[in-house]
């Protein structure tokens, strides 16, 4: 999915949103940095994600702060981490427990500190009182369960801090369904906004159901032609990839793979995009067609 022109705010609001929170008074530097890059962008090739990744970059050079939200995405690891014990007994209690294990994965997507569609933590957790009234709109659910049980090897592409402690909860349910297959979890390759890397997958235990390994990539998302010579053998060998998250859509979209979507829809953009209204939960399996660069 190419680089919509109502995403260029967004990624120039993230700049100015995180310059303030380490406290860099003199913006001008970052601006003129930030709008030359932008400058220069192809904008038929690249994606937002791959923008936001650059641009955290040079905010990363210009205030001296390697991870800006290394204290944010600690504070909702673990906050979230605390009642995985709770959530992983609601799963058990729904009539579905993959579904329901799906849902809080999804739910979990709406923990973002992007400034156009950040939630409070109110907002948050009345998500999670009404999981159980709510439905996916779009809900390819049932496919997926039957390709876990033939598979031999997932790729699960994380997301954002906290929220990966509800995947954490589907990655138990996908080794139940199929013990025998081998389960990676990928993360960034380098703090990006609040997105989780592996320090964050060790920290909440993904390691006991699947293999952490990082993408190689600062990006937002799964830039693929970004990512490690490593990453991308096992995203080619990958029966199913499952990924998480809007940014991870935006970039794996058009890819001829195996992909199965797991997201809120959180802005207008990506809603419109999938055909489906804002704020609804998405669990939606790839068109495919030719085999991805990768698999050949």
């Amino acid at each position: 999915m190419r680089i919509q022109e109502k995403c260029l705010p967004c990624t120039v609001n993230q700049a100015l949103k995180v310059a303030d929170m380490v406290g860099l008074k003199e913006k001008d530097d970052l601006l003129r940095k930030v709008f030359s890059y932008l400058s220069q962008v192809d904008y038929k090739e690249s994606t937002t994600p791959e923008l936001i990744g650059e641009i955290f970059s040079i905010l990363k050079q210009e205030t001296g702060n390697e991870d800006p939200y290394r204290e944010t995405r600690m504070k909702y690891n673990k906050m979230f981490l605390q009642r995985i014990q709770e959530f992983e007994q609601e799963v058990e209690k729904g009539e579905d427990p993959f579904l329901t294990a799906i849902k809080y994965a999804i739910i979990g997507n709406i923990i973002d500190f992007n400034p156009i569609h950040s939630l409070s933590l109110s907002d948050i957790e009345n998500f999670f009182d009404k999981i159980k009234s709510k439905e996916l709109e779009i809900d390819d659910s049932r496919k997926l369960y039957q390709e876990i049980n033939n598979a031999k090897r997932i790729l699960y592409l994380g997301d954002n801090c906290g929220e990966i402690c509800l995947d954490r909860i589907l990655l138990k349910k996908i080794k139940e369904i199929n013990p025998s297959c081998e389960v990676y979890f990928g993360t960034r390759g380098t703090a990006v906004v609040n997105d989780s890397i592996e320090e964050d997958a060790y920290f909440v235990g993904i390691d006991q159901y699947a293999t952490i390994i990082s993408n190689g990539d600062g990006s937002l998302g799964t830039v693929l032609h970004r990512t490690s010579k490593e990453f991308q053998q096992i995203y080619g060998q990958a029966d199913i990839v499952i990924a998480k998250g809007q940014a991870n859509y935006e970039c794996l979209s058009n890819e001829k793979k195996n992909v199965y979507f797991l997201l809120m829809t959180k802005c207008g953009v990506i809603a419109s995009d999938i055909g489906v209204p804002e704020m609804k939960m998405i669990c939606m399996k790839s068109v495919q067609g030719k085999k991805s660069v990768y698999e050949r």
